[in-house]
């Protein structure tokens, strides 16, 4: 019965319109979308509610903006690793930003492709998938 409920759900196209927002104009959903995008082909109930929290999030800070201001336009990158998060696979999750002007151009919150041994291998794989 509850694969029938969530036959009708749109949880797959929810996520890519959320998706699409956290590429374009919305990096702080990096972490939330990660997650929920992980059960787009077995999602259940609760990953259908974690969605909805998520909309709501946006409805209540939809006067949140990326502003790009005319001082300086000296470009900071900054990259971290989690170090294992993931208990299932034992994979860090890379992040990483560059801002220009103190403002995000571009972001990335991806699970690394490799086990790391280390929190220092996490890092060095963060900081290279940033390049």
């Amino acid at each position: 019965e509850e694969k029938k409920h969530m036959a009708k759900v749109p949880y797959a196209s929810v996520v890519r319109s959320l998706m699409y927002a956290m590429m374009c104009t919305r990096p702080d959903l990096c972490f939330a979308v990660r997650m929920v995008s992980r059960y787009q082909s077995n999602s259940g109930p609760d990953h259908w509610v974690a969605v909805k929290r998520i909309l709501n999030y946006l409805k209540g800070t939809s006067d949140l903006a990326l502003c790009y201001n005319g001082g300086s336009l000296r470009l900071v990158g900054c990259s971290d690793a989690d170090g294992s998060a993931d208990r299932d696979e034992r994979k860090s999750t890379s992040r990483y930003a560059f801002l220009l002007g103190g403002t995000a151009i571009t972001w990335c919150n991806k699970k690394q492709a490799c086990v790391s041994l280390s929190t220092m291998e996490a890092g060095y794989v963060a900081s290279t998938s940033a390049i």
